[in-house]
């Protein structure tokens, strides 16, 4: 299904596919707990950017591979490139417009990070399950 989604603002608007049931991971490391940041990683193939491109901002540390982007309106992070999967997308779950019908969160230890990152690295490819 399409899930559609925005910052706070509503500078930024996006749409992303993904099933009738999420599941999401509520990550401990530093940036995503104190942003709030829920995940749904998915391929780049499955979002789409509908306005806003000329209000995000990009903000990078450590290894500069994640791209964590923002609003420069109302500093919201809809949507960001996760280091676990550069090529893919991941969605903040808290900055869709809809609710999902259920929605599944299962905690991940990013504090430890690089023990953990392979139990990621698999949803932003392309499978049969979510081929369009």
């Amino acid at each position: 299904m399409i899930y559609k989604g925005s910052c706070h603002c509503g500078a930024i608007t996006f749409e992303v596919e993904a099933p009738k049931h999420l599941e999401a991971n509520d990550c401990n490391c530093s940036i995503c707990s104190k942003a709030g940041f829920l995940h749904l990683i998915v391929p780049l193939s499955k979002f789409k950017l509908l306005s806003g491109a000329d209000n995000i901002e990009t903000y990078t540390f450590n290894t500069g591979i994640a791209k964590h982007t923002f609003c420069k309106t109302c500093g919201i992070k809809p949507f960001y490139t996760p280091r676990s999967n550069p090529d893919g997308i991941d969605v903040n779950v808290r900055c869709l417009d809809s609710t999902p019908a259920s929605l599944q969160i299962t905690k991940f230890d990013g504090i430890h990070w690089e023990q953990h990152a392979h139990k990621v690295a698999h949803k932003s490819k392309e499978t049969d399950d979510n081929k369009a």
